[in-house]
C-alpha cells in the first residue's frame, strides 16, 4: 500500500499569529509591512525570531541582533514574543488537522505530520483535500499555512517549503528530479551549512549531485550513518512513521540570549540557575533524571564553547543541576569574556529513581538529591504548575538585577 503523508506547516508562524491577533483588534497587519517578532526595541537588544515579508525586502534575517534589523529598516515595526498566544493558536490548528487525519505527528510548534495512508475511498482526491484543510484554516483561524504532500515524511516536508505562503505542494517519487534535485544540496532536510560547505568541496551542489554520488566515497568525509542517510534523503527514501504520540524526549535543553553583557560569576550564576530551574522542572514533570549534564556559552562574536560530563548516578534537583552546570561553566569560562548566550542539557536520561547517591565532583559519596532539595522543588513545581511558571522566582535570580525569568517560556526541547 502505497503511503500518503501530509505536512502542514503555518507561514512565519510567530508573525502570522501576532498579526491575526493585531487585525481582529482593528489594527495594522504586520504581514503587509515590515516587521519582526523579536527583543526589546527600546534596548535594541534581543534577536529576530520570524519576519514579515516586506521585511525580507530590506535583507533582515531570522536570528540577527535586532539593533542590526533597525539599522537595515529604522522604521521597522517590532513585536515582543507571546508563547502563551502561539501555544493557543498551534493547538487550534492542529486540532482542524486532527479533524480530517487519523494520525497527526506534531513536528514543531508550528509543523505537523498527518497520515492519510489507507484513506482513499473517504479521500480520494489528496490535493483537493490539502487545499480544504489549508482554506479551513485560514477560513476560521485568520492565518495561512503551507501543505506538502508525498509518499513519505521527507516528500511531504521537502513539498511544504517550496514556494510560500497559502500553497499546496506536491513531491511524489516520479516528481523528484524535477521537483528536487535542482535545489541546493544545504536545502535538503537535515542538512546544516557545515555539511553542505563539506559536500561543496566535493563538488556536490546540488540535492541531484549528492543523489547520484556513490555512497562510499561519503562514509569519510560524513561517517557510516549520516552517509547513508543524506544519501537515501537525497534519492527521497524516508520509512520513518508519522508517529500519534512524540517519542520520549531524548534530552532536556534550555538557553537564553543575554540583553546585557555578562561578565561575572555572580550574573553568570544567576542566569545557570534559572535555566537549572527552568529545564530540571521540565524533566521531573516527565519523571526522568540525567546521567549527563552540558553547559554551553557565546561570546560577542558569536563563537562557541562548550564542556559537558557523565555523573555516576542520575540528578534531578534544580540544585544538583546548577552546582554541576556551575562547575562546567567555570572550567571553561576563566578570562570572563562577555557571554551572549548560555545554555543548559541534560541528557542521558533514566526513569529509575533507585540510585539517586552518587559521588559528588570532587570525589565524596553524598546525595547531590537531598531530600529537602526534593521537597523544595516538588513545592515549587506544584506551584508554577498551577498559577504559571514566573509566580515564584529564586532569590539569587532575582538579586542578580539580570532580567531572566520572563524569557523561560515554551522551553521544553524534545531532541
Amino acid at each position: 500500500m502505497k503511503r500518503l503523508i501530509f505536512h502542514i506547516d503555518v507561514n512565519s508562524a510567530f508573525l502570522s499569529w501576532e498579526s491575526t491577533r493585531r487585525v481582529k483588534n482593528g489594527e495594522a497587519d504586520l504581514r503587509l509591512i515590515p516587521s519582526v517578532i523579536g527583543g526589546s526595541p527600546e534596548s535594541r537588544r534581543g534577536v529576530v525570531l520570524a519576519k514579515s515579508i516586506p521585511a525580507k525586502q530590506y535583507n533582515i534575517k531570522t536570528g540577527e541582533p535586532i539593533g542590526m534589523a533597525l539599522r537595515k529598516c529604522p522604521s521597522l515595526v517590532i513585536a515582543p514574543p507571546d508563547f502563551k498566544l502561539y501555544s493557543a493558536c498551534s493547538k487550534a490548528f492542529k486540532d482542524i488537522c486532527r479533524s480530517y487525519a487519523p494520525v497527526v505527528e506534531e513536528f514543531s510548534i508550528d509543523e505537523c505530520f498527518l497520515d492519510f495512508t489507507g484513506t482513499e475511498h473517504i479521500y480520494p482526491d489528496p490535493i483537493a483535500l490539502a487545499h480544504e484543510i489549508k482554506d479551513k484554516i485560514r477560513g476560521e483561524l485568520g492565518f495561512t499555512v503551507n501543505v506538502g504532500i508525498g509518499e513519505n515524511k521527507l516528500c511531504a516536508k521537502m513539498a511544504s517549503d517550496f514556494e510560500k505562503p497559502d500553497k499546496v505542494h506536491t513531491l511524489f517519487p516520479d516528481e523528484i528530479p524535477a521537483k528536487m534535485w535542482p535545489l541546493p544540496v544545504g536545502e535538503l532536510l537535515f542538512i546544516g551549512g557545515a555539511t553542505a560547505n563539506k559536500l561543496t568541496k566535493l563538488g556536490i551542489r546540488t540535492i541531484g549531485e549528492l543523489a547520484k554520488f556513490d555512497v562510499n566515497a561519503l562514509r569519510n568525509l560524513l561517517g557510516d550513518k549520516m552517509s547513508v542517510q543524506c544519501h537515501n534523503y537525497a534519492n527521497g527514501i524516508d520509512n520513518s512513521p508519522v508517529r500519534a504520540e512524540r517519542e520520549e524526549a531524548k534530552s532536556y535543553s534550555n538557553s537564553v540570549t543575554l540583553e546585557d553583557d555578562v561578565t561575572t560569576d555572580e550574573q553568570a550564576h544567576a542566569v545557570l540557575l534559572a535555566l537549572a530551574d527552568s529545564v530540571s522542572r521540565h524533566m521531573r514533570s516527565d519523571n526522568a533524571m540525567a546521567y549527563g549534564v552540558s553547559v554551553s556559552i557565546r561570546f560577542l562574536d558569536f563563537k562557541n564553547k562548550s564542556h559537558q560530563c557523565q555523573l555516576s548516578s542520575p540528578i534531578d534537583t534544580t540544585k544538583a543541576v546548577f552546582e554541576t552546570a556551575k562547575k562546567l561553566l567555570g572550567e571553561m569560562w576563566q578570562n570572563h569574556r562577555p557571554l551572549r548566550l548560555i545554555s543548559i542539557t541534560l541528557s542521558n536520561l533514566t526513569k529509575d529513581k533507585s540510585a539517586s547517591v552518587q559521588m559528588s565532583l570532587f570525589g565524596e559519596t553524598e546525595s547531590l538529591n537531598n531530600e529537602r532539595d526534593e521537597k523544595l522543588d516538588k513545592t515549587l513545581d506544584s506551584i508554577r504548575s498551577r498559577y504559571g511558571s514566573s509566580i515564584v522566582q529564586r532569590g539569587t535570580v532575582m538579586k542578580s538585577g539580570l532580567n531572566v525569568a520572563r524569557k523561560f517560556k515554551g522551553e521544553k526541547d524534545n531532541q
